[in-house]
C-alpha cells in the first residue's frame, strides 16, 4: 500500500502524532465553522436581525436531522482504524464496501422523513412568528441537501480512520470559498435573503463531498475497490449497525437536548434568539481544537487497540488532556477580554452584543469540562464503547432539558438560564465521561477478529 496516504499511529511520540493529526483537521473545521459564521454574519448584517434569529434557530434541529447518519461514519471509521491497525488490508476495503449501503440508504431516509416534519417541528418549537417562515424555508433546503453532508462525512471518516486528515481538509477551504462567494452573490445581489444563504451552503458540501470522494478513489489504494469487497457482510454489516445506531443515537439525542433548550430561548423573544446564535456560532469555532482532538484520539485509539497496545491508548489520552485544559485556559481569557466585540462581529444591535457579551463570558468558565468531553468520550468512540455513546447523550438531554427547566424557573435569573444550562450541562457530561474512562471497560471491548 501506499503510505503516503495513511498515518499509522501505532507508534512514534503521542504527542506529536496526536498534533500531526489533529492540526489538519482543525484548519477544515475552522473553515466550515468559518462559512457558516459567514451565514450569520451576512444574514445577520444585511438581513436583519430576526433572519439571524431564524437561521439560528434551525441550527440545533438540523444537526438532529444529521446526528444518526454521522453516526453510521463514525461507526464505520472506528471499524476501518481497527482492522488498520491490526494491518489488515482486505477487511479495511470490506468495511468501505459496505459502508456504501448503509449511508446512502441512510442519507435518504432522512432527508425525506426531516422535509416532511419540518413544519410540524417548528410548530412544536415555538417558533415565533416573525421568524417562522425564514427558518422553514431554510430548514427545508438544508434539508434537502443532507445526503451530501452524509456523504462527506462518511468518506471523510474512512479517510481518517487510515490517518489521512490532510484530504478532507483541502476540499473543506474549496467549499468554504464557494460558500462565501455564494453567499455574496446571492444574498448581496439577488437579494434571495436566507434562501440564498442556504443553497449556498448546500452546494458548498455538495462540492466538498464529491471532490473528496473523486480524489479518494483516484489516490488512495485502499479505496480501489473489487466486486467482492462489495458483497453484503453480515459481520461487518452488524457490527456497523452496533457502533452505528448508538453513536447516531448519541448525536440524535445531543441534538434533541439542544432543540428542547431552544423551545425555552424561543420565549424570550428575537433579541435573545440572535444573541444565542451569536454565542453558539462562536462557541462552535472554540471547539473546534477540541472536536479535532477528539478526532485524533478517537484514530489513535482505534488503531492502536486493534494492535492491542492498552498503554499507548492510555498515554495518548493523558497527552491529550493537557492539551484541554491548556486551550481551555487561553480561550477563557480572550473571551473576558474580547467577548462583545466577538459578538458584534455577527450584529450591531446594542442590546443583542450585551447579552450575548455576557453570556459568553458565563460558558467560558466551563470549557475544561467541555474539552474532556471530546476527549475522553472519542476515546471510548474509538474503542467501541457504543453503549457509553447512548448514555453519554441521555446525560446531556438530562442535562440540558433538566437545568434548563429548574433555572428559567428562577426569576433571577431569567434568560441567562439559558446560558448556565449550557454551562452546566458541559460540566455533567464532563465528568460522566471522565467517569467511564476511570473504570476501563473500553479495555476489555474487541470489534474486529482476532
Amino acid at each position: 500500500m501506499a503510505k503516503q496516504y495513511v498515518c499509522d499511529m501505532t507508534s512514534g511520540n503521542e504527542t506529536s502524532l496526536l498534533l500531526k493529526f489533529s492540526l489538519p483537521m482543525l484548519v477544515g473545521n475552522i473553515f466550515q465553522q468559518f462559512y457558516n459564521m459567514v451565514d450569520s454574519i451576512i444574514v445577520g448584517n444585511y438581513v436583519g436581525k430576526n433572519a439571524l434569529a431564524a437561521v439560528g434557530m434551525t441550527a440545533s434541529l438540523n444537526f438532529f436531522y444529521f446526528a444518526l447518519c454521522n453516526g453510521f461514519a463514525t461507526g464505520t471509521g472506528v471499524l476501518m482504524s481497527q482492522y488498520f491497525g491490526k494491518k489488515d488490508a482486505k477487511r479495511v476495503k470490506d468495511v468501505i464496501g459496505n459502508a456504501v449501503y448503509l449511508l446512502l440508504g441512510m442519507g435518504v431516509i432522512v432527508s425525506v422523513v426531516s422535509l416532511l416534519l419540518s413544519r410540524q417541528i417548528l410548530i412544536v418549537l415555538n417558533t415565533p412568528d416573525a421568524i417562522f417562515e425564514d427558518a422553514l424555508l431554510y430548514t427545508r433546503i438544508v434539508c434537502g441537501g443532507v445526503i451530501s453532508v452524509v456523504l462527506y462525512n462518511g468518506i471523510a471518516a474512512m479517510l481518517r480512520a487510515l490517518g489521512d486528515s490532510k484530504t478532507p481538509l483541502v476540499f473543506l477551504v474549496v467549499a468554504s470559498v464557494l460558500n462565501v462567494i455564494g453567499d455574496l452573490v446571492l444574498v448581496l445581489v439577488f437579494d434571495m435573503g436566507v434562501a440564498g444563504v442556504a443553497i449556498a451552503t448546500i452546494f458548498a458540501q455538495a462540492v466538498s463531498a464529491f471532490g473528496c470522494i473523486f480524489y479518494a478513489l483516484a489516490r488512495n489504494p485502499y479505496f480501489r475497490l473489487s466486486r467482492e469487497n462489495f458483497r453484503p457482510d453480515r459481520f461487518l454489516i452488524i457490527r456497523s449497525l452496533q457502533l452505528g445506531i448508538p453513536f447516531g443515537a448519541q448525536g440524535s439525542l445531543i441534538a434533541f437536548s439542544c432543540v428542547a433548550l431552544q423551545s425555552i430561548i424561543n420565549r424570550f423573544g428575537e433579541d435573545v434568539i440572535a444573541a444565542f446564535t451569536a454565542t453558539s456560532r462562536i462557541e462552535q469555532l472554540v471547539q473546534q481544537p477540541f472536536n479535532s482532538l477528539g478526532m485524533a484520539v478517537a484514530t489513535f485509539t482505534a488503531q492502536n487497540l486493534g494492535a492491542k497496545n492498552i498503554q499507548r491508548v492510555q498515554k495518548g489520552y493523558h497527552r491529550s488532556a493537557v492539551l484541554v485544559v491548556a486551550f481551555s485556559v487561553i480561550m477563557c481569557v480572550m473571551m473576558y477580554i474580547w467577548g462583545d466585540s466577538f459578538i458584534r462581529l455577527f450584529v450591531n444591535d446594542n442590546r443583542v452584543v450585551a447579552i450575548g457579551g455576557r453570556a459568553i463570558r458565563i460558558t467560558s468558565l466551563f470549557y475544561i469540562p467541555l474539552g474532556m468531553i471530546y476527549a475522553a468520550r472519542s476515546l471510548m468512540n474509538g474503542a467501541g464503547d457504543s453503549m457509553f455513546a447512548f448514555v453519554s447523550g441521555l446525560v446531556e438531554v438530562i442535562g440540558r432539558i433538566g437545568f434548563s427547566m429548574i433555572l428559567a424557573a428562577l426569576p433571577v435569573l431569567g434568560y441567562w438560564a439559558v446560558w448556565y444550562t449550557t454551562g452546566l450541562t458541559w460540566l455533567i457530561t464532563g465528568l460522566a465521561c471522565m467517569a467511564r474512562y476511570a473504570q476501563g471497560k473500553w479495555k476489555r471491548i474487541m470489534l474486529v477478529e482476532h
